[in-house]
């Protein structure tokens, strides 16, 4: 018995040992110590492959550009910063599949992207239901902050870019003053929120300056490879200039074309045209005489040091979407860095109020009744297989 009850006493004793160590174990984890210190995961909703693959590509290396930097000064409340990039691959349906698992899986306590109206909207639902703050580096319909349905802000959504309505406005004012045209066609891409976005904002504000919008097609960007068609219509109207707000794909090829049958009138477009693949699709002599409304200029001595690091680390000359995506990354550590905090809802409420922010594509104050910045745009010039400044216009 005597024997017996040494067993029992001893297997109680293992058990009670057992239970200690899970208890401080237990203890340790919910203390908190180990996450005080670990990375700060942000994601990244990016069109890395597909149509659009040059614009998120640019804008992830800018990102990670700006992480590593920061990483380099002891990163964020004493943290490094994580970038968790899904591909989108261009596409709203894979770009809820993207960020659906950036927010439920990942956990990141903020997401970057898209690049693209169409492809950022499709996101908007999933980071509102989850509470999670997303900054588009450069989509520009208007409707990605503030629902058109109730004329509400997104609390959720942000932006480091101009808006579209501005972009038209811009593209029309010089249309009208410095290329003197009095009559236009316009070329949109159905299936796009930002080109039928910029296309209506350039009608709108052209027809306000005694333009005549003569004719207006539309394509399929994706699918639509021979614009023949509408371009011969087009030309049978003799337009003074005509506004193709699409992306760099295809407009390459439709100004490529319009040359090829004769059309030498202005082309001009957003900031969709911004990719030196441009001039690879429609070749140098097709883009002379073609413009674009851009975020920066990159030969903008304002822009030297941040040009300058992206070089080094990538052997190539940013565009302005890396610009784009270099401002949302660090606008997203100034929101972590003021809220003292990665609660999801401090970041939000610090990006809301965001004054003054220094960013290379130009000064970001976030309005809290719209999440856009007040910020000025570019009016490039396509010369010889090169992007150049013309001028810079203000907000009115």
């Amino acid at each position: 018995m005597r024997k017996l009850h040494n067993v029992f006493s001893l297997g109680l004793m293992a058990l009670l040992s057992v239970s200690l160590v899970a208890g401080c174990g237990t203890t340790t984890q919910k203390s908190g110590s180990s996450d005080a210190k670990a990375p700060i995961k942000v994601g990244a909703n990016l069109e890395l492959s597909g149509g659009t693959a040059m614009f998120g590509q640019a804008a992830q290396n800018a990102i990670n550009l700006a992480f590593e930097q920061q990483n380099a000064k002891g990163g964020v409340l004493g943290r490094q910063l994580t970038l968790v990039a899904a591909d989108n691959k261009s596409d709203a349906g894979e770009s809820t599949s993207a960020v659906t698992k950036l927010v439920t899986q990942d956990k990141v306590v903020a997401v970057i992207g898209s690049m693209t109206s169409s492809v950022t909207l499709a996101a908007v639902p999933v980071v509102t239901d989850n509470k999670i703050p997303m900054i588009s580096p450069s989509g520009t319909n208007s409707k990605l902050t503030v629902d058109p349905a109730t004329g509400q802000v997104r609390p959720w959504i942000f932006r480091a870019c101009f808006i579209d309505p501005f972009q038209g406005q811009v593209a029309a004012n010089f249309s009208l003053n410095n290329l003197k045209a009095k009559t236009a066609a316009v070329i949109i891409d159905q299936k796009s929120d930002y080109s039928k976005g910029l296309a209506d904002s350039f009608e709108t504000n052209f027809k306000k300056g005694n333009g005549q919008i003569v004719e207006t097609e539309q394509y399929v960007a994706g699918s639509d490879k021979d614009f023949r068609p509408i371009l011969t219509r087009i030309k049978a109207q003799n337009p003074d200039m005509v506004w193709l707000p699409g992306y760099y794909q295809e407009v390459g090829l439709i100004v490529k074309q319009a040359r090829e049958l004769g059309m030498t009138m202005p082309f001009m477009g957003g900031d969709g045209w911004d990719d030196p693949q441009l001039f690879n699709i429609g070749g140098s002599a097709a883009l002379n005489n073609t413009y674009y409304v851009d975020h920066v200029a990159t030969d903008d001595p304002a822009l030297a040091t941040f040009v300058s690091d992206y070089k080094a680390k990538f052997n190539a000359v940013p565009n302005a979407m890396g610009a784009l995506g270099y401002d949302a990354a660090n606008m997203i550590i100034q929101a972590i860095t003021t809220a003292k905090s990665t609660d999801p809802e401090k970041i939000r409420t610090a990006l809301e109020n965001m004054k003054g922010f220094k960013g290379v594509s130009g000064d970001i104050s976030i309005d809290p009744k719209t999440h856009n910045p007040q910020k000025s745009a570019v009016i490039i010039s396509n010369k010889d297989g090169k992007p150049v400044f013309v001028t810079r216009v203000a907000p009115e």
